[in-house]
């Protein structure tokens, strides 16, 4: 397949992404803060979406799981379930916290930074600079053996 059908695709798809995001007003810190205000002016919106958004991913895993190949023409390679451990706890934690404080998550900072506004500016570039940090330390972690592995005298 050319490099061309997926880079199509991907903007296509990047493109149908951002601008569900703009309609739903998921890209509006306010709205998302809104919805996180249990105890204020509650904005139920944000549920409706994550319920559409859920249900149609479970149909396409739904028809992916049945199929070898995608839509054009690759191997499928759908993520394996892993069991609920420490680093998904933390990480989960982690992201909640920054979603909470900020209004904002990956997808729709991206689409807030694209239309110029510095709050997103300073998300992204925190999340990259978290990303790196991640990356580092996961790359130490490769190289650094296990005490479970190590020799025993």
């Amino acid at each position: 397949m050319r490099s061309g059908a997926y880079a199509a695709s991907a903007f296509a798809a990047g493109l149908i992404f951002g601008l569900g995001l703009v309609i739903s007003g998921m890209a509006n810190p306010a709205k998302v803060l809104g919805f996180l205000d249990l105890y204020g002016r509650w904005d139920p919106t944000l549920l409706l979406v994550m319920v559409g958004a859920i249900a149609v991913g479970a149909i396409a895993f739904a028809v992916a799981s049945r199929r070898s190949s995608t839509l054009l023409g690759t191997a499928m390679a759908l993520p394996a379930t892993r069991p609920i451990d420490r680093r998904l706890v933390l990480g989960s934690l982690a992201f909640g916290i920054g979603w909470g404080l900020a209004g904002f998550c990956p997808g729709p900072a991206l689409v807030a930074l694209g239309a110029g506004k510095l709050k997103a500016l300073v998300f992204v570039a925190t999340m990259v600079a978290g990303m790196l940090i991640f990356e580092r330390l996961e790359q130490s972690r490769a190289r650094t053996p296990s005490p479970a592995a190590a020799p025993r005298s």
